[in-house]
């Protein structure tokens, strides 16, 4: 079996500025990682970078496909990355604002995904889109609703599904749980943590909230200052972290 996600020396620069630089790891499918670090350790760059996002600077961004077909995404047209990020990749943002149209309703949110994929049967494609929002306990009554009329959590919740209705293998997460009530939060995560078992996903997760990343994440990775600075199993490295930057980060959650 090889890797689903090789990145090989990835950099990008603002001018002088390192937002990230020389970053190396494999994600192999069915893992899911955490990419950890306070505010401007360029974990969100990364994430970025390696998801098509944005054009790092330097280094190699390659992809296992459904047939076996290892791709460097910069070797991709327009149209194939498009069609990538669309199907088999999936991306939910901090704000769920920017991962949604907000001027259609859920059903047609999740239904366009389903559309990219080449289904035109109006009534599988309803039918898909009430499925998924069952799956993430948003009632079926308001799939003709506006994303404008659902609270912050309900847009979580219909952009993850948005995400998966195509079967992704690989979605990548920047602070799903941010800016939600302590309450909300939770059942998004429980919620999360269950379909990426469920659906075997492969997934990566920025967040600054190292309780998340024991949640959801098998294996770690620690930035400061826009490099890579330790990796490893998530308990391993939260039990007994290495680094002094690691050690303040775990120490500072056990404080509060």
């Amino acid at each position: 079996m090889s890797a689903l996600l090789s990145i090989e020396r990835v950099s990008k620069n603002y001018g002088p500025r390192i937002g990230c630089s020389d970053a190396s790891f494999e994600l192999w499918p069915g893992e899911v990682l955490a990419i950890v670090g306070e505010s401007g350790s360029g974990k969100t760059t990364l994430l970025k970078c390696i998801s098509g996002q944005m054009e790092p600077t330097s280094g190699k961004v390659r992809y296992s496909t459904r047939a076996g077909r290892e791709v460097a995404l910069d070797a991709m047209s327009e149209a194939e990355r498009r069609f990538l990020i669309r199907t088999d990749w999936g991306f939910v943002h901090q704000d769920a604002r920017e991962g949604l149209r907000m001027g259609v309703s859920a059903g047609a949110n999740v239904g366009e995904r389903l559309m990219a994929v080449g289904e035109r049967h109006y009534g599988r494609i309803r039918s898909t889109a009430l499925d998924w929002l069952g799956r993430v306990e948003i009632a079926g009554d308001r799939i003709d609703d506006s994303p404008w009329s659902y609270s912050g959590g309900m847009r979580q919740r219909l952009q993850i599904a948005r995400n998966l209705v195509t079967a992704p293998r690989l979605i990548f997460m920047d602070e799903p749980t941010g800016g939600l009530d302590v309450s909300v939060q939770a059942r998004l995560l429980d919620l999360l943590r269950g379909l990426v078992r469920r659906l075997g996903l492969a997934a990566v997760i920025v967040t600054h909230d190292l309780a998340v990343a024991r949640l959801l994440s098998t294996r770690m990775m620690v930035m400061q200052g826009g490099r890579v600075i330790e990796t490893g199993l998530t308990d391993q490295i939260l039990e007994d972290p290495q680094q002094p930057y690691t050690q303040l980060l775990v120490s500072s959650v056990l404080q509060v």
